[in-house]
């Protein structure tokens, strides 16, 4: 029996989502895509019907709103829920699926829209409610979360009886030619960079200034960038997750320009997140400050370079000491030519279509609410290599 898939979200993310099911129709079936602005979905879906010849339907959505998206899930009788929308939305969403006894997927867990900061715990409460319901959720299938998850897991199942420790290295050293431009939605990129840093070390969580802390790290087929240490939500299920581990942490590259130019928002308060009042009306300045800059979604014709992301994992193998680096190198330009998207897009879209894969097939199952590290690393790290991520592993010195 065909399957029916819905997509809620229209963003950059979500266009490679939809390109990469479309790819795997046989897996996803008749596929959905709905969004507040049903103009995005159609755009979507016409480009899809242009490169691939395949339908995709299109839906107006709002996912604020539990009830509408019930009445949709029902509408299309979805087999899976694929959540690329705001990270706000993922309890509605959620809560939806429960309500159907839908299985559900996203690749960012939530964020409340007036506080800056992201947990798991508001989604990790919904586990009984999910187990009851007899679904899966899985939490954070993109690439950070969810690819550097599995590379953890992988490196936990086949090279080491012990990980000790963990960095999270993410590069992105592509080139949009814009003064400044954030490479996914700008408010979440701007409240996560501009945040706190936190790492954990010997069961504790360490607080930093927002980029106090900072190395130079030699990707491979890139070269050497200043990595800054910010706090990614990965690491709050990787502690408690990876047996024996004593440290983890993340680091990203940024350039001076972009940090400047983030340093000049913040001074004068244009990555505030509350509301405040200019001529008469009330409004938020990192929302006006998101209508000002490029939609990410519009970055993919003109950006230029590579991605790499992946970990370094140190730990015990036999009594010895081990060191390995596994990553992932992604093309801008290649990313565009296959789906239309830039590759900070297709590295997360990618993950989450396999994902939903392996839940379709029935490779991954159970009931609860699931982190991607939880699950068995092998299918996904296969997949990776077949649909366009593929993976190396270094043994560094010690």
């Amino acid at each position: 029996m065909s399957k029916n898939t819905l997509i809620i979200g229209a963003g950059g993310v979500s266009n490679v989502v939809v390109f990469k099911c479309a790819m795997n129709i046989e897996t996803f079936g008749n596929i959905t895509l709905a969004s507040r602005t049903k103009s995005k979905c159609d755009a979507i879906a016409k480009n899809v019907k242009s490169r691939l010849g395949i339908e995709i339907a299109t839906a107006s959505l709002d996912a604020d709103i539990t009830e509408d998206i019930v009445k949709l899930i029902n509408e299309t009788k979805a087999d899976i829920v694929i959540n690329v929308a705001l990270p706000y939305q993922d309890l509605t969403i959620m809560d939806a699926c429960i309500a159907t006894k839908t299985p559900y997927l996203d690749t960012a867990n939530y964020e409340h829209p007036d506080t800056a900061m992201f947990e798991y715990k508001e989604q990790w409460a919904k586990h009984d409610a999910f187990k009851n319901a007899g679904i899966m959720g899985l939490l954070g299938s993109g690439f950070d979360p969810g690819a550097t998850n599995m590379f953890c897991a992988y490196a936990q199942k086949h090279y080491f009886d012990e990980i000790h420790t963990i960095d999270i290295l993410d590069c992105n050293a592509g080139d949009h030619g814009y003064p400044f431009a954030t490479n996914f939605n700008p408010e979440i990129n701007l409240r996560e960079v501009s945040a706190k840093g936190r790492y954990w070390e010997n069961g504790t969580w360490i607080e930093t200034e927002p980029m106090e802390i900072m190395q130079v790290w030699d990707y491979p087929e890139i070269g050497p960038k200043d990595s800054y240490l910010l706090y990614h939500e990965e690491m709050e299920s990787l502690v408690k997750n990876i047996k024996g581990l004593k440290r983890i942490r993340f680091f990203m590259t940024f350039g001076q320009s972009y940090l400047t130019h983030m340093k000049c928002l913040e001074n004068v308060g244009m990555l505030g997140i509350k509301e405040v009042e200019h001529k008469g009306m009330k409004i938020v300045p990192m929302e006006f400050l998101a209508t000002l800059l490029p939609d990410p979604a519009s970055l993919g014709p003109r950006t230029k370079g590579k991605t790499n992301i992946g970990i370094v994992a140190e730990g015990i193998k036999d009594g010895k000491k081990r060191k390995i680096y596994i990553y992932q190198v992604k093309d801008h330009e290649e990313c565009y030519a296959e789906v239309m998207s830039q590759g900070v897009s297709y590295t997360t879209g990618v993950p989450a279509m396999i994902g939903a894969k392996l839940m379709l097939d029935g490779v991954w199952s159970g009931t609860g609410v699931w982190n991607m590290e939880q699950l068995d690393p092998d299918p996904f790290m296969e997949l990776m290599n077949t649909q366009g991520l593929p993976w190396k592993i270094i043994e560094m010195d010690i």
